[in-house]
């Protein structure tokens, strides 16, 4: 105990700031160690240098070893080079590492850094610094999901991940008998060096690239995403009731008398929020009631444990991962019509201004009188279908009072300056089989605008409740933009003529939304909007409150989608506690020690699923293209590169123009105005440019689409 005292002690020195950093004879020396007993303290520095509690820099000096160490996650390009980004800190503290700097680091390991070179010498990449990896801490990719290939006698799995530019060699024995182009997973015995590929074992063999749904599943383990609930979980949800019981209700407001509505999708089957509305005097009561999961999910529980791993439901174009077994989010916790329901409400009083004069946030009953979808209330607020008007006739004058509350709630968020980013989503249509049907633009309308108008609003009103109450939470932060990408961006805006006006490095929401009305309607207004989006910080859950730049509101959580959320889930069980008044001293420090892992896990979970959602929905385009090898498409311009030009068409699939199939001329590249310019014809293709393409190529295994211009 002694030794580890000692131990303690000399480590809190060597990272004290306040002394400088001292060599081994100096610092026996400041410790008074004679010379026959300096034995032990090479011991113990020894030991604080294996356990990276202290460094050595270039000078032989003992010092704390985050003032050489970096440690933080690895991000391939694809090119050699990449980006390590420091644990706790944004994408704008990213220290770049040249190609001959990576070690053996592979995309998504966590490695330790050495800086070389401060940001503000850093040069060619802006204000990064520079750094070099001196360890691997640990492999994030000791599974592999690829297509198995052969080569004469030898055998290798190509990932499925682009930035896994490699490929892993299988010997005989380890191929499971895998056939050419079946995706299989491969896991990673030797992770290769600069000139040595990884040697892998084929695993499991998941199927032919052509069979249905093989591609999402390749995903779906490529990311290590989980889809089955462990036996306890499952135990669990067995003991859940299938019923609202008697005794369940007590203490409960009781609403199930007024008028409730959900408005979702046709497809939704988790239907987590509520509607009901009222207005007397210019004044509104808007009601925003949501499944109460947190009565059936406790904190602690096998439960509670698996939802915090998976963060989120996962949303494919052919199927739902859920967050929680279907059970619970399609069953018990599902508003589902003419059913009773647990749920917590926010009940706003609301003024023709859009102000919540009053609020009150509650433990409710509820039932749902009609399940509508987004179509149905379109058509009725917008179209005024005969049909639909007669079939929901008794709710006809609910939805018009929900449209006229969401044009105020909407017309006061505009004021304040929220930004609105309306880019074009698509929705992929199946046909029975399986197989991609059509790919179709996706509006957003008067119904699905006025649910998110609610919601946001609840999301703000419960988040503001809270701060002010000054007990531990989870908010959802939105920072505002890094100056230099406003630089950058104002600069590629300049090109079109536009600007976002700032304020020295400050930049005002209102200036952002400007711009986008200025280019609404324009060939260039889905790059530009895409552009200006990417030049914005990541939003994130957190224990403390930030604001959200993007909603230009001080105070932002998630609130509404707690079966599909864990955030959601987790700020439910705060709100509950502190409405029966056990809020205690304990329970306070219990949260203060847990909510920021929560978040954080959250925030990776919720980048996980996006990034899978965007690789199948990628997938499913290429296999929609295929078969129209050879026809002619209208598209943008939405991508300018050395290597060639992105096309939009007006469906949201996205290809290729590569350089080396621009042959009626020699392009020269101009990053400044993103734009290639033949050198001889003076043709231009620049960013926004309508232009007339064909499908030359589509790979199924990259999932990559090529066009050729069509000159006219």
């Amino acid at each position: 105990m002694y030794q580890e005292e000692k131990k303690q002690m000399i480590a809190a020195m060597i990272c004290d700031q306040k002394l400088k950093p001292m060599k081994f004879r100096e610092l026996a020396g400041f410790l008074s160690i004679p010379k026959q007993e300096r034995g032990e303290l090479s011991e113990i520095l020894d030991a604080l240098l294996r356990e990276g509690v202290i460094a050595m820099d270039s000078e032989g000096r003992y010092v704390d070893d985050h003032a050489v160490h970096v440690s933080g996650e690895f991000f391939a390009t694809g090119r050699g080079f990449g980006f390590v980004r420091p644990e706790g800190r944004g994408s704008d503290a990213d220290i770049f590492i040249p190609e001959e700097k990576t070690m053996e680091a592979m995309h998504g390991d966590t490695v330790q850094v050495t800086v070389i070179k401060e940001a503000a010498d850093a040069g060619a990449h802006g204000n990064r610094a520079e750094g070099e990896i001196v360890k691997i801490l640990t492999r994030a990719n000791e599974t592999v999901v690829g297509t198995f290939f052969r080569d004469g006698s030898i055998a290798f799995v190509r990932p499925d991940n682009r930035k896994l530019d490699f490929d892993i060699f299988v010997s005989k024995e380890h191929t499971k008998g895998a056939a050419e182009g079946q995706k299989v997973v491969c896991r990673i015995k030797h992770f290769g060096t600069k000139k040595r590929n990884p040697d892998g074992i084929v695993t499991e063999i998941l199927g032919n690239l052509g069979d249905p749904g093989i591609d999402v599943i390749s995903v779906i383990r490529s990311y290590g995403i989980p889809t089955d609930f462990p036996q306890e979980v499952l135990a669990e949800t067995e003991s859940v009731p299938r019923k609202v019981t008697e005794t369940e209700t007590d203490g409960r407001l009781d609403l199930r008398d007024l008028p409730t509505v959900t408005i979702d999708g046709e497809d939704a089957k988790d239907l987590d929020d509520a509607i009901t509305i009222e207005e007397h005097d210019g004044t509104f009561t808007l009601g925003v009631h949501i499944a109460d999961v947190s009565h059936y999910v406790t904190d602690g529980s096998a439960l509670d444990q698996e939802a915090q791993n998976r963060g989120t439901s996962v949303y494919f174009a052919d199927r739902v991962i859920p967050m929680l077994p279907r059970e619970l989010s399609n069953g018990i916790c599902s508003l589902n019509e003419g059913e009773d329901r647990l749920a917590l409400s926010c009940i706003m009083e609301v003024n023709g201004k859009g102000q919540v004069t009053d609020h009150k946030i509650a433990e409710t009953l509820i039932r749902v009188n009609r399940r509508m979808s987004y179509t149905a209330v379109n058509g009725i607020l917008t179209n005024r279908d005969e049909s639909l008007i007669n079939e929901y006739l008794e709710l006809v004058p609910m939805f018009e009072t929900m449209a006229k509350l969401s044009a105020i709630i909407r017309g006061r968020r505009e004021e304040r300056g929220a930004i609105d980013f309306d880019l074009p989503e698509c929705k992929i249509v199946f046909a029975p089989d399986g197989e991609v049907s059509d790919i179709v633009p996706y509006e957003r309308n008067v119904a699905t605008r006025l649910i998110e108008d609610f919601m946001l609003l609840a999301n703000e009103t419960v988040a503001e409740h809270f701060y002010w109450l000054e007990v531990p939470f989870v908010y959802r932060n939105h920072e505002a933009p890094d100056p230099e990408k406003m630089l950058k961006l104002n600069i590629f805006l300049a090109n079109f003529g536009y600007r976002i006006h700032n304020n020295g490095d400050t930049v005002h929401t209102k200036e952002v939304q400007k711009l986008l009305d200025k280019v609404a309607g324009t060939p260039e207004e889905a790059v530009i909007s895409r552009l200006t989006l990417r030049s914005m910080k990541q939003a994130k859950y957190e224990p403390s409150c930030m604001g959200h730049f993007g909603l230009a509101a001080r105070y932002y959580c998630h609130f509404t989608s707690p079966i599909r959320r864990y955030p959601d889930l987790q700020i439910h069980r705060i709100i509950k506690e502190y409405l029966h008044g056990k809020m205690s001293h304990a329970r306070i420090v219990y949260y203060d020690s847990v909510l920021a892992g929560r978040a954080s896990r959250a925030s990776v979970c919720e980048r996980r699923a996006d990034e899978a959602e965007r690789e199948v929905e990628k997938r499913k385009k290429a296999e929609y293209m295929h078969r129209f090898l050879g026809e002619i498409y209208d598209g943008v311009i939405s991508g300018v590169t050395n290597w060639g030009v992105y096309v939009e068409l007006p469906n949201t699939v996205e290809g290729m123009i590569r350089m080396t199939d621009l042959r009626d001329d020699f392009y020269r590249y101009e990053e400044s105005q993103a734009r290639l310019v033949g050198e001889h014809s003076g043709r231009i293709y620049a960013l926004g440019q309508r232009i007339k393409v064909q499908v030359a190529a589509v790979d199924l295994y990259a999932a990559t689409i090529d066009f050729v211009p069509v000159l006219g």
